[in-house]
């Protein structure tokens, strides 16, 4: 299977004009967040990577704190939670995700203003819209295939420009470079995937580990999520810190390893972690940041992983479109 042909690769291309219409619409988010500098964030599956990803970006460079939520907790909860003068950030590509939309609306409930992020332009589909305060559409352009690729890269951009709002101080170069890297990414895929002979190395593992820090723990997490998704590839994602706590001792010689870097040298605990790979004899990978100023480089990084995921399915007879057992919308409540 050619993976050129996939509605999946056809969602990849679209990411870089995608973002600059984004970038067309952009608002002011000031709103979107409560008096005292704090905002919850909600999501499951890709889109609750993305909300790791805004933690990451928002704390660092807004000083804007950032809270999960977990919905088991809140329709669990025997005393009511107090949400009122606070801002739920609430993820959903499909804007139908049932757990989502009642976890929504029940902090909406407790007195929280609830800001609705989806794919979803159709106001009559888009259950999470229809009961928010304030709805950010990150594109008119549908996701077919089940494994979330520009939406992911759309939400990763939503934290950046939300930050770029907040106070960070992100020239406008930075995005307009970062779109021009994802361009290069997608052209120059097939050259560096043969040149790393990643096909080979991916299948010869039985497991395969993704570790990166701050926003890049995000990008580790859903790169993972897609080679199980696209893949049928058994992988995990993981903060530096968290892998080096014991789930590195899973990892043996039948193994593999991508670290993801979001510099050009590795930092303190990725060397920790690489050398600890060497010591058990795992095999590893150095994913080299891709041009472009951090944490914006992170699109570059997780385009590229999009397209390895891709390949390697479409190279091993899966459909990574519809894959077996999985659905676009989960339901999970």
């Amino acid at each position: 299977m050619d993976y050129k042909s996939t509605l999946t690769y056809k969602d990849i291309l679209e990411i870089p004009g995608l973002l600059r219409k984004f970038d067309a619409g952009v608002k002011d988010f000031g709103k979107l967040k409560s008096a005292d500098n704090e905002v919850f964030v909600l999501g499951r599956g890709s889109s609750g990577n993305a909300t790791t990803f805004a933690k990451y970006v928002w704390e660092i460079y807004c000083g804007v704190i950032t809270n999960f939520i977990h919905p088991y907790s809140v329709f669990n909860a025997v005393k009511r939670l107090d949400f009122r003068n606070k801002v739920l950030w609430s993820y959903s590509q499909s804007g139908k995700s049932r757990d989502i939309v009642e976890c929504s609306k029940k902090i909406k409930k407790f007195g929280a203003r609830v800001v609705a992020v989806t794919n979803e332009p159709d106001p009559k589909k888009n259950e999470l819209a229809a009961i928010s305060d304030f709805h950010i559409l990150l594109s008119r352009s549908r996701e077919i295939p089940v494994a979330a690729t520009k939406s992911f890269a759309l939400q990763l951009w939503l934290a950046l420009r939300a930050a770029q709002k907040w106070g960070a101080s992100f020239p406008e170069k930075r995005f307009a470079d970062a779109i021009k890297e994802v361009e290069k990414v997608i052209s120059s895929f097939e050259r560096i995937y043969k040149a790393e002979k990643f096909r080979e190395a991916i299948k010869r593992a039985k497991i395969i580990g993704f570790v990166g820090r701050g926003p890049f723990n995000a990008v580790a997490e859903d790169s993972a999520l897609k080679f199980r998704e696209m893949a049928f590839k058994h992988a995990a994602g993981y903060s530096a810190a968290e892998f080096l706590h014991g789930p590195i001792g899973a990892y043996g010689k039948n193994d593999l390893v991508l670290i993801l870097s979001g510099e050009g040298k590795l930092t303190e605990d990725l060397v920790k972690v690489r050398n600890k790979l060497e010591e058990r004899g795992t095999r590893y990978k150095v994913i080299k940041p891709f041009p472009g100023a951090y944490p914006f480089n992170s699109l570059a990084t997780d385009v590229f992983i999009k397209l390895l995921a891709l390949k390697f399915a479409c190279d091993n007879g899966v459909n990574p479109d519809a894959p077996k057992g999985l659905s676009k919308v989960t339901q999970t409540y």
